[in-house]
């Protein structure tokens, strides 16, 4: 028996995340995980917590000026975090908090 479709080891594994529903919550804790990374050390100094629930990136900071700095483009940060896990439909919205 020959198997007709052949597949590299990330592609298998990328089908595998996805059909057991393990795909979204991956890509949400890689967004976690690239806040600092994206935002830099200064806002990272400045943020107490980030969250990701059903789509929504929740993210607890320590400045109230900073907090209305990012609420100004929090269009943008949705657009850089998606781009940051290499997916468009990881975040839909963020909100922050102080």
């Amino acid at each position: 028996m020959r198997r007709q479709q052949t597949q590299s080891i990330g592609e298998a594994l990328a089908d595998y995340l996805r059909e057991a529903g393990l795909e979204q919550p991956l890509l949400e804790r890689k967004v976690v995980e690239s806040w600092p990374i994206v935002m830099g050390d200064a806002v990272a100094r400045l943020t107490r917590k980030v969250e990701v629930k059903e789509g929504v990136l929740y993210v607890y900071l320590n400045s109230a000026a900073l907090k209305a700095q990012l609420f100004e483009c929090r269009f943008e940060l949705v657009a850089k975090m998606n781009a940051a896990v290499g997916s468009e439909g990881v975040i839909r919205d963020v909100r922050l908090l102080g």
